[in-house]
């Protein structure tokens, strides 16, 4: 399993970077540098050129791997969802128990991210902070409904589409199981927003996790018990 796991690669819409940045060695450390420096100024006060400075490459070395900073955004975002996914997939796969799976798939959707040493150039935390923080700017433009057809929201709708069955498995008559699937995904960077940010609107700190409330939610909602 282990010597699966370290030849794994995260599959993103080629579409979305016009050369593939796992391909070499610069494309990786572009990835790797520019979670570290959005990480830390944030998507506003981004730019290739700083980008460029900070991997001692020109600036042009970035422009030949993605179209502009939208598209590294769409890319760094996508690969996440992907990881998720693959965190999923390979912690429910063997669970028969429809709603021991529920709780897991709750679970790995809501949970702290830790350092996956699978992908070497990838700060897993990092990023998560970035998604956290940056996510729906890469789907908040006038843009949208023309990205979203070009299938560079594929990967997040189909965690949304895992989460939604994982529901229906439980309870099929469940009337909004899709509804309820995306305000777990997306309800549950917002509570670690508030809790880094606003504290006073939100119950989750440090003694409440996001995966607390998540898990106390649907299953209230499918009014199914489960601890």
């Amino acid at each position: 399993m282990q010597e699966l796991l370290k030849n794994l690669q995260i599959k993103v819409n080629d579409k979305i970077y016009l050369k593939d940045p796992e391909s070499s060695e610069l494309g990786k450390r572009i990835v790797e540098s520019s979670i570290i420096l959005i990480c830390e100024i944030g998507f506003e006060a981004f730019t290739f050129k700083k980008l460029g400075a900070l991997i001692k490459s020109p600036e042009a070395s970035v422009y030949r791997y993605f179209e502009n900073k939208h598209k590294l955004l769409l890319y760094l975002t996508s690969w996440y969802w992907a990881w998720i996914e693959y965190q999923l997939v390979l912690k429910t796969f063997s669970i028969t128990s429809a709603e021991e799976k529920l709780a897991t798939t709750l679970e790995i959707i809501t949970m702290a991210i830790k350092e996956d040493s699978n992908f070497s150039h990838i700060d897993e935390v990092k990023l998560n902070t970035i998604v956290i923080n940056e996510f729906s700017k890469s789907f908040l433009t006038k843009e949208v409904d023309e990205d979203n057809k070009e299938g560079y929201f594929s990967i997040y709708k189909r965690l949304v589409s895992r989460v939604k069955d994982a529901i229906l498995s439980v309870k099929p008559e469940y009337k909004y199981p899709v509804s309820l699937a995306s305000t777990v995904v997306e309800g549950s960077l917002h509570q670690y927003f508030l809790k880094e940010h606003f504290p006073t609107i939100t119950d989750c700190s440090a003694k409440v996790t996001p995966t607390e409330f998540y898990k106390h939610l649907v299953f209230n909602s499918l009014n199914i018990a489960y601890k």
